[in-house]
């Protein structure tokens, strides 16, 4: 028996309860694990609100991130051992895998063990966060030294990974936020320029920035009417990536500069790194290398008891945090 977090409908934070359930041993190419720690994603609050891209099968578990111990292996799982610590690449389903439990099963592919500088709360902070931002700036755009990059949402954990990302190979981050309350948060934690979309003109302040050449990479997790200064400011050839849909406005195609510049424009989900083991195996070895030399350091905005799961999810939804929201069990 173990304790796991469930939904029994859609809606607020206020359907999550925690429930007694039995938990079957791991199946052939499985991991179990107990867990110590989960980091909390946006993803989450949608599939509880029935908007997100999977469709919950009720009763549904939930859950993308976690970090613990080992507890057991099924058949033909090879280099892990019980009280291994270790931690999760995100699931292609969390339905499937959910990891709000105090036991969790993920196929063994997706179990990595804990670098020996991180804790449990830390560890489990890390994958979703750095390999959106990695797979996004570096497997697709190829972002290099010198180039100038947007990043919107910046003070999400998503934008925390991604500026500390272009800065370990020597690219130029510019952090787009709302207000001006997280500027100082912002530059203190690498941001070279911070432009707040409230209270500045955004096309104006990216010329300024960037100058001529303008900028190379935009990584946007917006859209909304942003858009169009966003690829006004953008250099010829330049590559907008788009991973979410905060704006609750409608986001306008900006054909005429996407037409004189010939601007790419490109969806993106972390999945398509997740389920390439190649391309999965690049991005492993470039975050463990950041996190060992220091340059890659999860941010944790705040924590949270298992037993406080609604409010976690309530200051999830409350655009307040600057980083990663933990729980711990």
């Amino acid at each position: 028996m173990a304790r796991i977090v469930r939904f029994h409908r859609h809606g607020g934070p206020e359907v999550l309860h925690i429930e007694t359930v039995d938990v079957a041993p791991p199946g052939r190419g499985e991991v179990q694990i107990r867990v110590k720690a989960l980091g909390l994603n946006r993803a989450e609050a949608l599939l509880r609100r029935g908007t997100y891209i999977e469709t919950a099968t009720f009763p549904s578990g939930l859950g993308l991130e976690a970090s613990g111990i080992v507890e057991a292996v099924g058949e033909d799982v090879a280099g892990f051992v019980p009280g291994d610590a270790v931690t999760i690449v995100p699931p292609l389903s969390m339905v499937r895998w959910p990891a709000y439990a105090e036991l969790a099963t993920f196929p063994a592919e997706l179990v990595v063990k804990n670098p020996p500088e991180l804790g449990f709360e830390t560890a489990a902070a890390v994958w979703m966060q750095y390999l959106t931002a990695y797979g996004a700036l570096i497997d697709i755009a190829g972002l290099g030294r010198g180039d100038v990059v947007i990043i919107t949402a910046a003070s999400s954990s998503v934008g925390l990974a991604a500026i500390q990302i272009a800065n370990r190979i020597g690219a130029i981050p510019i952090a787009l936020t709302r207000n001006s309350a997280k500027r100082r948060a912002l530059l203190d934690a690498g941001a070279a320029h911070v432009v707040v979309s409230d209270e500045e003109d955004i096309l104006a302040r990216l010329e300024e920035i960037a100058g001529p050449n303008g900028v190379h990479v935009v990584f946007d997790a917006v859209g909304g009417p942003a858009f169009e200064p966003l690829t006004a400011s953008m250099s010829p050839g330049g590559i907008l990536i788009e991973y979410g849909g905060l704006s609750p406005e409608p986001t306008p195609f900006p054909l005429l500069s996407v037409l004189t510049k010939s601007l790419i424009l490109r969806g993106y989900l972390v999945h398509e790194i997740t389920r390439d083991s190649e391309r999965l195996a690049r991005a492993k070895a470039f975050i463990l290398d950041g996190l060992a030399d220091g340059a890659l350091q999860p941010i944790i905005a705040r924590t949270f008891r298992f037993e406080d799961i609604v409010e976690a999810h309530r200051f999830l939804e409350s655009s307040e945090q600057f980083g990663k929201i933990v729980v711990t069990i």
